[in-house]
């Protein structure tokens, strides 16, 4: 019997640094829509933008979109040719760079390109000392986008809670803006109330981009704008704010957030519909302003527990819905958003876990291009923890792995390598393919427990919440981002009314 030749077993070509996960791997195996329902379903979103239309635009939205082709009908509805919904279909932008404050968090979004983050207005928040929910703060915003900062699978940071301890709708803009871009080098988002809100803050972004008109060249501020209130109604100071958004540069994540049963209607396919025509006529007056505009098809239909009317996050429906608008907008080619991970559950608990699991796998696995709410809500949207961000960073990882899926090449697919330990030493332990595959296949958890269970006893028996909550503790204690320089914050302050002590934005404040 031939010896094996043990120089044999080094087969493996992958680059050994190479991560097992990275933003943006390709997505869109699961596909809970057949070709012909999801054609079925563009032709009722086609029919409902050109019969039925759009009740509530501004008047200088309104002028632009009849010089370009709508009309407006009797009842003051604006209706969108078929035409051009199709024209503005075929030629808005596929892809685009969604900017990190710094440019090594940019993530290119498109093309079925997953990525995971936060997301949300929950004006609640778990206290991390007392255990009880209380209203958030700017404070709040600030330490969980120094959270996310340092998770990475959380790709980047939209506002997710209200901070409730600003006096005016402008206050709460500017000090939402501030607390975000301090927290995190990584690409924000913001919720702005109106056009006032937008132009406000542009100086502000101008300043940390390094300079007058430098955000527009790099924008890493994405502006939030439900355009609509479902059903088919436009939102009229949103629709202020997202015209000043689109001239300003920034990119725009058009949401159309109806309820099924509710705002919506109760069978899926009808609010898959009617969030893709919503958005659609978002889509069609932000490429009116600005052709090259950088708009994500944003569909966020939530599900209603129909016995209550109240909004049911952690449902599979909520997953199914998510991951057919998901695949409404891979029909489309757009660069889209579709919310998963809001459980019903108030803790990070079982029901949590397992809320979280199925609604973002889903999603991810149909390709949306940016889940938003994936990490830290509770509560379907009305609060948050902050040990939950941390938890919820090490499930999106996993999420991650499975979109990533089974590589199938002439290395991993190899007769030598079984043959040579089959007819050598029986198993792979040693062998320099299992050395080469450890960290380029295989994801290791930060959080969740792999010990044995005599192992996890002596060490303590404690939880993941537990482990998480240390996470938390160090992090916060120590991460202070100093990526907006000190002159640069001190002018800042000079002219906008910020909320935050500057005392609060460093180790010596006795918080952590």
């Amino acid at each position: 019997m031939r010896k094996p030749n043990r120089r044999s077993r080094n087969k493996s070509t992958l680059p050994p640094a190479a991560p097992p996960i990275r933003p943006g791997m390709i997505g869109g195996r699961y596909q809970p829509l057949s070709q012909a329902e999801m054609e079925r379903i563009h032709e009722l979103v086609l029919r409902l933008l050109a019969d039925l239309g759009l009740s509530q635009i501004t008047p200088s939205l309104e002028a632009r979109a009849v010089a370009a082709g709508c009309e407006v009908d009797d009842t003051g509805r604006l209706r969108f040719p078929r035409a051009m919904v199709e024209d503005v279909i075929g030629r808005t932008r596929r892809k685009f760079t969604l900017h990190g404050i710094d440019p090594a968090h940019d993530i290119e979004i498109g093309g079925r390109r997953v990525h995971t983050g936060t997301g949300g207005a929950a004006p609640t928040i778990m206290d991390f000392h007392s255990g009880k929910y209380r209203e958030s703060t700017v404070a709040d915003l600030y330490d969980i986008a120094r959270l996310v900062d340092r998770m990475d699978n959380i790709h980047w940071y939209h506002r997710s809670v209200v901070a409730r301890d600003t006096e005016t709708v402008l206050d709460l803009d500017i000090n939402t803006t501030y607390a975000c871009l301090s927290g995190t080098s990584k690409s924000i988002a913001v919720s702005y109330t109106d056009s006032a809100s937008v132009r406000a803050v542009i100086p502000m972004l101008d300043a940390v981009a390094g300079g007058e008109g430098r955000f527009r060249q790099r924008p890493f501020c994405t502006a939030v704008c439900c355009h609509v209130v479902p059903p088919m109604r436009f939102a009229t100071e949103s629709c202020d704010a997202l015209e000043a958004a689109v001239e300003a540069g920034m990119p725009i994540l058009l949401v159309a957030a109806g309820q099924a049963g509710a705002t919506a209607p109760a069978a899926l396919a009808g609010a898959v519909a009617q969030a893709c025509a919503e958005v659609l006529a978002g889509l069609i007056l932000c490429n009116l302003i600005d052709p090259q505009c950088r708009a994500i098809f944003a569909t966020w239909p939530f599900v209603s527990d129909l016995r209550t009317g109240a909004m049911s996050g952690g449902s599979g429906e909520q997953a199914l819905l998510s991951a057919a608008c998901a695949q409404m907008a891979g029909f489309y080619d757009l660069p889209n958003s579709v919310p998963a991970g809001m459980t019903d559950s108030k803790l990070p608990d079982m029901q949590a876990g397992g809320e979280k699991g199925y609604t973002i796998s889903l999603a991810a696995h149909a390709g949306a291009s940016m889940i938003h709410e994936s990490a830290g809500m509770h509560g379907s949207l009305m609060g948050t923890g902050f040990e939950s961000y941390v938890l919820d960073n090490d499930l999106l990882g996993a999420i991650l792995r499975t979109v990533k899926g089974v590589e199938v090449n002439e290395d991993t697919a190899n007769f030598d390598v079984i043959r040579d330990v089959v007819m050598g030493e029986g198993h792979y332990l040693g062998h320099p393919q299992t050395f080469a595959r450890m960290k380029t296949d295989y994801l290791y958890p930060q959080i969740a427990c792999r010990r044995s269970i005599s192992d996890w006893e002596d060490a303590g028996a404690r939880d993941a919440r537990d482990v998480a909550r240390d996470t938390v503790r160090t992090i916060l204690a120590d991460h202070y981002p100093g990526h907006i320089p000190e002159e640069v914050d001190r002018r800042l302050r000079d002219n906008f009314n910020i909320v935050l002590p500057r005392a609060r934005m460093g180790a010596s404040n006795g918080i952590w």
